[in-house]
C-alpha cells in the first residue's frame, strides 16, 4: 500500500512552487556535498584539491548513469499515484531499487578495478596520481550507495514529499562537513587522513542519508517493499521504468558529451577565454538549478495528472507552469545581472575577463528563459510517457545543429565566446520550440504508462 498526496487530495491542487523550492535547495546542496570537500581541502593542499577534482569528474559521470532508473521509476510512480493504483507501487519500487543496486554494483566494481587507467587519461602529475587513486577507490566503491540513494530520493519526491528529502540532504551535508573537519584537521588526536578521510566522510554521509530515506519511503510515503519484491521483478513494471528512464538518461549523457566538446572548442581560444566561460557559468549556476528544479516539480504534477486520466488538465497545467517559471527565471536573471560586475570580481581581477563575463551575463536574458522553456517541456513530455520524442529532439538538435553552429560561430568565423554563447541561445530555443510543437500536438496523450481501472473511471 502507499499513502500519498494524490490519494487524499485532487492532484490539481499540487502547488508547483511548494514542490519546487525544496527540490531547488536539495539540488544545490547535492552539488555542495562534493564542493565542500574541495573547499576544505584547499586550506591544506592545492594538490589534494586537484586530485579530488579529477577523481570527481569520473564519479559525477557515473552518477549520471544511475538516473535512468531513478527518472523512470519517479515518472511511473507519479502516474500510478494519479491512477490510484497505490497497491502496485511497493512491487514497482522493489524492482527499481534492485535494478539500480545491481547496476550500481557493476559500475562500482568497474571504477575500482579501472581506477588507474581512468585517471591516466587526465595525465596527472605522479605526486597527485596516488592521492586521486586512493580517493577514487573509496568514492567508486560507494557508488552503489549513490545509486540506491538516487532512486529512493526520486521515489519519495514523486509522492510530493520534497521537503523531507531536502531535510535529509541538509543532514548529509552537516555530517560530511563534520567528518571532513575530523579527518583533515585531526582535532584531539583524531587521525589526519586527508584525501582518504574526505572520501570516507562523504561515503558515510551518503550511507546515513540512504538509511533515513528508506525509512521515509516506508513511513512518510507509505511504500511497503517486501523482500520478495526485490528478487521477483515484474516485466511490466521494469519495461515502463526503462521506457522513460533510458531515453531521459540518453538526453543527460548527450548534454554532458556536448559540454565536453564545447569546452574543448573554448580551450582552443586560450586560458582567459576558458576562465571567463567557467566563471560566468558558475554565477549562472543558480538559475540553471532553478530551471531543472522547476522542471522536476512540474514533472511530478504532470505525471499524477496523466495517471489520473486528466490529460486536458495536464496540458493546461504545463502552460501555466511555463508562464510562472519564465517569470521566476527572468527575475532571478535580473538580480544576478544587476550585480554582474561585483560577482565577476569575486573570481578575478583581470579587466578583460570581467568585461567579457559581464557581457555574457547580460545575454542570460535570452539564454536562461530558453533553457527554462526547453527543460519544462522536456520534463513534461517525460512525465506523460513520451520520453522518446524528447530524446529525439534533444540529441538531433544537439549534434546536427548546436555543435556545428558552436564551431562555426565561435571558431571558424572567429566570433569567439560571444559566438559560442549565441549558439547556446539558438540551441535552447530551437529545442524548446520543437518540444512545444510536440506538446501542442497532444500526441503525448496516447503515451500514458498506466490507465485508471474501469471502476475508478466510472466514479
Amino acid at each position: 500500500m502507499s499513502r500519498s498526496i494524490a490519494g487524499d487530495n485532487p492532484v490539481s491542487k499540487l502547488s508547483l512552487l511548494a514542490i519546487t523550492w525544496p527540490i531547488f535547495v536539495e539540488s544545490a546542496l547535492q552539488m555542495f556535498l562534493r564542493t565542500s570537500d574541495t573547499f576544505m581541502l584547499s586550506k591544506v593542499s592545492d594538490g589534494a584539491v586537484a586530485a579530488v577534482g579529477v577523481a570527481n569528474q569520473i564519479i559525477m559521470f557515473a552518477v549520471l548513469m544511475f538516473n535512468f532508473v531513478a527518472l523512470g521509476s519517479a515518472v511511473v510512480i507519479s502516474q500510478y499515484l494519479g491512477a490510484r493504483r497505490q497497491h502496485e507501487i511497493g512491487r514497482l519500487a522493489g524492482s527499481s531499487l534492485a535494478l539500480n543496486f545491481l547496476f550500481g554494483l557493476v559500475v562500482s566494481v568497474i571504477v575500482m578495478m579501472l581506477s588507474g587507467p581512468l585517471l591516466r587519461i587526465f595525465d596527472l602529475d605522479p605526486s597527485l596520481f596516488g592521492q586521486a587513486e586512493k580517493y577514487l577507490l573509496i568514492a567508486g566503491g560507494a557508488l552503489v550507495i549513490q545509486a540506491l540513494l538516487t532512486a529512493v530520493t526520486a521515489m519519495i519526491q514523486s509522492h510530493g514529499l520534497t521537503r523531507q528529502t531536502m531535510v535529509v540532504t541538509i543532514g548529509m551535508n552537516v555530517l560530511n562537513i563534520f567528518g571532513n573537519y575530523l579527518f583533515i584537521y585531526g582535532p584531539g588526536g583524531f587521525p589526519k587522513l586527508g584525501v582518504v578521510g574526505v572520501a570516507i566522510s562523504t561515503a558515510f554521509a551518503q550511507c546515513v542519508g540512504l538509511a533515513v530515506n528508506l525509512v521515509l519511503l516506508r513511513k512518510a510515503a507509505g511504500v511497503y517493499i517486501r523482500w520478495n519484491d526485490l528478487f521477483v521483478w515484474s516485466r511490466e513494471h521494469i519495461g515502463k521504468v526503462l521506457r522513460v528512464g533510458v531515453p531521459s538518461s540518453a538526453v543527460s549523457l548527450s548534454y554532458s558529451a556536448n559540454q565536453f566538446v564545447t569546452t574543448a572548442f573554448i580551450s582552443s581560444l586560450g586560458a582567459s577565454v576558458l576562465a571567463t566561460k567557467i566563471y560566468t557559468q558558475n554565477i549562472m549556476f543558480f538559475v540553471m538549478i532553478l530551471a531543472v528544479s522547476l522542471g522536476r516539480g512540474g514533472q511530478i504534477i504532470v505525471g499524477q495528472l496523466v495517471g489520473a486520466g486528466q490529460r486536458e488538465e495536464a496540458y493546461k497545467q504545463v502552460i501555466r507552469n511555463l508562464i510562472r517559471s519564465e517569470l521566476i527565471t527572468l527575475a532571478a536573471v535580473a538580480v544576478l545581472t544587476l550585480f554582474r560586475h561585483p560577482l565577476m570580481k569575486l573570481f578575478t581581477t583581470d579587466p578583460d575577463i570581467i568585461a567579457m563575463g559581464a557581457a555574457l551575463l547580460l545575454l542570460s536574458f535570452l539564454l536562461e528563459p530558453g533553457r527554462n522553456f526547453n527543460v519544462i517541456l522536456e520534463r513534461s513530455l517525460q512525465a506523460a510517457g513520451d520520453a522518446r520524442s524528447a530524446m529525439i529532439v534533444s540529441i538531433t538538435v544537439t549534434w546536427l545543429f548546436s555543435v556545428p553552429l558552436t564551431y562555426l560561430l565561435g571558431i571558424y568565423w572567429g566570433y569567439g565566446l560571444y559566438g559560442i554563447w549565441a549558439a547556446f541561445i539558438a540551441d535552447e530555443w530551437l529545442r524548446g520550440i520543437l518540444l512545444w510543437v510536440r506538446w501542442r500536438s497532444k500526441a503525448w496523450q496516447r503515451k500514458a504508462l498506466v490507465q485508471l481501472r474501469s471502476e475508478e473511471q466510472a466514479l
